[in-house]
């Protein structure tokens, strides 16, 4: 019996030595997601590579992945004791059962559980799991948190975030419009305020917004996309390294900054607490707008 064309599929496969698995549609969108950290790290949709991968990225089994979808959990940047971003982008996951993709779509489940080494870090009795589902046109990237612990280990909090790196053809010329009216911290400045209007990008960027109610749309050129979060996520952050940071970052080349837009879907601002037997759940999706 021949395949039905229609139906999705999954493959294995390596990128510079790490073990990834490769969702692909009918309609020829694919992704690809590494074991280590449960990084995406390509979205093809529409013909065109959808995230940004540095071409200087460390592919050791033991470092961070500079571009795809890098997860930051359970500490956000170096808000806490932790390890910056904290250690899940920085370990093996395996793989879990995924829940039935719908007709067309093609999914895999990741999953982290504590463990010596985990808890050299961190003491919570946790387990992660990520979700990639793609479709023709969109990825989904969904995070559910469960505190495993029985009542004797007690609650404990986290932050996170969909570190997600944008492929973009001129920074400069990109803009972001639905954050307009959104409270906003900015990192560089340490100044709050209100955006007004589409966010542009002339130099470095680096801002925490209160996620907007509605989609974030990205204008780049021609071609865009509409990024949605989960209420879950309550912050946006919105980052470029500009020039003169990306040159001091050895795992991009000196004009990287400019090929690139990270819109994260963070939960930053309100820890999330998780008694025993309690879980969380919060995702990002990217859909492709049609051409004007």
């Amino acid at each position: 019996m021949r395949p039905d064309p229609a139906v999705a599929k999954n493959s294995l496969e390596t990128l510079q030595g790490q073990p990834c698995i490769r969702l692909s549609t009918a309609q020829g969108d694919s992704a690809l997601v590494a074991l280590h950290g449960a990084q995406v790290l390509s979205w093809v949709a529409g013909g065109r590579e959808r995230l940004y991968l540095s071409p200087k990225a460390v592919f050791d089994g033991r470092s961070a992945i500079r571009g795809g979808i890098p997860l930051c959990f359970p500490q956000f940047n170096q808000r806490g004791p932790l390890p910056k971003h904290g250690f899940a982008r920085n370990l093996g996951w395996r793989p879990a059962p995924a829940s039935k993709e719908g007709d067309g779509q093609s999914a895999v489940c990741l999953e982290l559980t504590d463990s010596e080494t985990t808890r050299a870090w961190w003491p919570a009795r946790f387990a992660a799991q990520l979700t990639v589902v793609l479709g023709a046109g969109s990825l989904r990237v969904q995070l559910v948190v469960h505190n495993t612990g029985n009542t004797d280990d007690g609650a404990w909090d986290f932050t996170t975030a969909l570190h997600t790196y944008l492929s973009v053809e001129d920074v400069g010329r990109a803009r972001l419009g639905g954050l307009d009216g959104c409270a906003r911290w900015d990192a560089l400045a340490d100044a709050r305020g209100v955006q007004q209007g589409p966010v542009m990008f002339l130099g470095e960027y680096d801002r925490v917004f209160s996620a907007p109610a509605g989609a974030i749309h990205l204008h780049d050129g021609a071609l865009g996309l509409q990024i949605t979060q989960s209420a879950s996520l309550s912050n946006t952050v919105v980052w470029n390294p500009g020039g003169a940071l990306c040159a001091r970052l050895a795992d991009l080349p000196p004009d990287g900054y400019r090929s690139m837009l990270c819109v994260e879907a963070a939960l930053i601002d309100r820890p999330i607490t998780l008694t025993p037997g309690q879980q969380w759940q919060g995702w990002q999706e990217l859909r492709v707008l049609p051409a004007p």
